[in-house]
């Protein structure tokens, strides 16, 4: 075990927003034990201030289902791979010819740009900072998109995904993170999460044997049948729990902690 790798909602982090004393330990063990921690997460870089403040984490975090790499030390993007807008355009095209009732949003390097009604919440902090507004009157061709969402209030995420995936294969990689809403998230083609870990692997001399992934999600696939020790939640989706070669206890007992604690003990290394 010489880097541990990590999704964060439903891994780590629970809706309370809370990551838990015994996760924030068994973190800290790894790090004391000269293990490489890396979070890998579809959460763009505005979101990433759970690491900071519960964990004091300041490396580097793979966003936006592997399409961003940020460095939270020094705040700044490392590198993105993005879709130009005339792909993210005809992308919205052809999941409206499917599903029109479908409704859409763009993250950026530099913002967020959404459909109005994209979310139902008027209250809601997105709301707040970014007004929606229709995505041809926002969405310039400075701007680097690097997720583009679509969203529809009714059916299951996995029969959205099942449906537009095939339809837009030629142009985005499709997958979702959502647990019950139906709302995919769409990258450049052969991005995810796996891909983007690999590199990061690399560049550190390590090798996928001695890689162990946390996650809970389908965004998850890939990285779990990457690393050498793919584990799923337990409380995850079925397709992460089939994809990922072992699974880890639920995320409310502390999962992640419980695997970490193990693998650490068994290098000789003493948790509290």
């Amino acid at each position: 075990m010489r880097l541990v790798a990590s999704d964060i909602d439903g891994t780590i982090l629970g809706h309370d927003g809370k990551i838990s004393p015994r996760t924030i330990r068994a973190f800290h063990a790894c790090r004391d034990a000269g293990v490489e921690l890396v979070f890998v997460t579809g959460r763009p870089p505005r979101w990433l201030h759970p690491l900071e403040e519960q964990l004091g984490h300041t490396g580097r975090v793979i966003c936006s289902n592997g399409a961003v790499v940020w460095d939270l030390e020094a705040d700044h993007l490392v590198s993105a791979q993005t879709l130009a807008i005339d792909a993210v355009l005809e992308i919205r095209r052809i999941i409206k010819d499917l599903r029109p009732a479908a409704l859409f949003a763009a993250e950026t390097l530099t913002g967020f740009h959404l459909e109005p009604g994209f979310i139902e919440n008027e209250s809601s902090e997105l709301l707040a900072q970014f007004a929606p507004a229709p995505l041809r009157e926002t969405l310039t061709a400075d701007d680097a998109v690097v997720k583009f969402l679509a969203i529809v209030r009714d059916g299951t995420p996995d029969d959205f995904l099942a449906e537009v995936a095939p339809a837009v294969e030629h142009l985005a990689a499709a997958t979702h993170s959502s647990p019950g809403v139906a709302m995919l998230e769409l990258s450049l083609p052969g991005v995810n999460k796996a891909v983007t870990l690999a590199e990061y692997a690399a560049a550190l001399g390590i090798g996928a044997a001695d890689v162990v992934a946390f996650g809970d999600m389908p965004n998850d696939i890939e990285m779990l049948r990457w690393a050498g020790h793919g584990y799923a939640m337990a409380s995850g989706h079925p397709e992460a729990i089939r994809a990922a070669g072992q699974q880890a206890p639920h995320f409310d007992d502390d999962g992640v902690a419980q695997v970490l604690e193990e693998r650490l003990a068994s290098l000789g290394v003493p948790h509290s």
